[in-house]
């Protein structure tokens, strides 16, 4: 396989399933980078953002596919382009601004080759010299160098790229299941963008990706969702894959969960912690069923989120192997009327950055990363909770969500099971 080969010294998981995961995938850095070659330059839809975001003719935004800088243009056919912010001269920045319009040319600062909004090269000063001297070979073939141009498709108004042309589409790599849980929530009504949080978390992108598949920690670390019933473990739930195991999604009930007072040992606040502003935790009925937190991860790198009425989408840039990027696109819809427009907003205050709940996520990862960096040779995660596979079921003290993470991630990786 072509790219970085780490060292895999046979297989790099410890046996024939996803139970033992090596602490040293968090830490070496030839797997990372042959993780950036594979998974994100690889075969895999990565999320670039909401077409919403880029309404008009010439309008841009700057993201990441792994450690490349893209941009997402609107194009004059009212389409979406995905092109990497190079410019194929010299490898300058194209855009400097993290959005902005481009007009209908996009003009590199430095010598001020001009490209289409598709990524074609158009134009260079003095392409035949000056006064007879100097200048481009006359076989100069322009349309060869254009800016890197990523296959685009988009679902509802979500923005998707891939960088290899043999990525089947959206709705093939998604599965049936996927795609339908997907367009609960991006179900054809027109978005709007609510807000935005960045923050830098110094753990390995995939322990951000785990966190998001691991009900277990969310009944015992997140304790505001414990003591005002948004996240039990006792809670109506079911989870799915798809068929390749990256894709997920989790959903819980709010309402059902038993009235043990101990709660099975975990600590929980004194009885009289209250809320002064109890609409924080009482969501309003939007997509026509009982579930009140839907947790979608899409391999490999973003998760769709529905916590009551806050809707999110959680994009992870991964900045080498002991730090990533996590960026937080807050988001609603054009219809929403001025009560949910307000709701939205003050039950953001549950995640994010600093966000009631999501803020524990954060420390918590960077212990992760702190603990494993001291760990032996050999050592490795234990992810046996609730079986060694990876099925659709129902109970949150599971870990199959982050071993099916794994089987998807072996996979593409190439690392070979071990014989038994």
């Amino acid at each position: 396989m072509d790219g970085p080969q780490p060292d895999k010294g046979g297989d790099i998981f410890a046996g024939t399933d996803t139970t033992r995961v090596p602490f040293r995938v968090y830490e070496d850095q030839d797997i990372y980078k042959a993780e950036l070659e594979r998974i994100f330059y690889g075969p895999t839809w990565n999320y670039v953002g909401l077409e919403c975001e880029v309404p008009k003719e010439g309008d841009f935004r700057r993201n990441f596919i792994g450690e490349r800088e893209i941009l997402m243009i609107r194009k004059k056919d009212g389409g979406i382009s995905v092109v990497e912010n190079r410019c194929a001269h010299r490898g300058a920045q194209l855009c400097q601004a993290l959005e902005g319009n481009a007009g209908e040319t996009l003009m590199c600062p430095y010598h001020q080759w001009s490209y289409t909004l598709d990524g074609d090269l158009t134009s260079m000063p003095f392409r035949r010299g000056f006064k007879g001297k100097g200048g481009f070979p006359k076989d100069f073939d322009m349309s060869k160098h254009g800016l890197t141009r990523l296959r685009v498709e988009t679902l509802n108004g979500v923005v998707f790229a891939t960088f290899d042309r043999t990525t089947p589409s959206i709705t093939e790599d998604f599965g049936d299941h996927m795609v339908k849980y997907f367009t609960r929530v991006f179900n054809g009504r027109k978005l709007r963008v609510v807000g935005y949080q960045r923050q830098i978390i110094d753990s390995n992108w995939k322990l951000q990706m785990e966190n998001l598949k691991d009900p277990y920690h969310a009944g015992i670390l997140h304790l505001f969702l414990i003591n005002f019933g948004l996240f039990r473990l006792d809670q109506k739930s079911a989870y799915y894959f798809d068929e390749g195991k990256g894709h997920t999604v989790l959903m819980t009930e709010r309402g059902t969960e038993s009235d043990e007072g101990d709660y099975g040992g975990v600590k929980v606040a004194a009885p009289d912690f209250t809320l002064t502003d109890h609409e924080l935790v009482q969501p309003r009925k939007e997509f026509g069923d009982d579930v009140t937190l839907a947790i979608q991860t899409l391999f490999p790198s973003v998760i769709v989120q529905a916590q009551s009425n806050t809707l999110a989408t959680r994009h992870i840039v991964p900045k080498g192997p002991g730090s990533h990027e996590l960026i937080w696109t807050f988001f609603g819809f054009e219809d929403d009327d001025s009560e949910m427009r307000t709701l939205r907003l003050r039950q953001a205050n549950l995640m994010g950055s600093a966000g009631y709940v999501t803020l524990d996520d954060a420390e918590a990862l960077e212990f992760s990363q702190l603990g494993l960096a001291a760990a032996p040779d050999g050592a490795a995660a234990v992810l046996e909770i609730d079986g060694k596979d990876a099925q659709s079921g129902d109970c949150l003290v599971t870990e199959a969500l982050i071993r099916g993470f794994y089987m998807r991630y072996r996979d593409i990786m190439g690392f070979e099971k071990a014989q038994p």
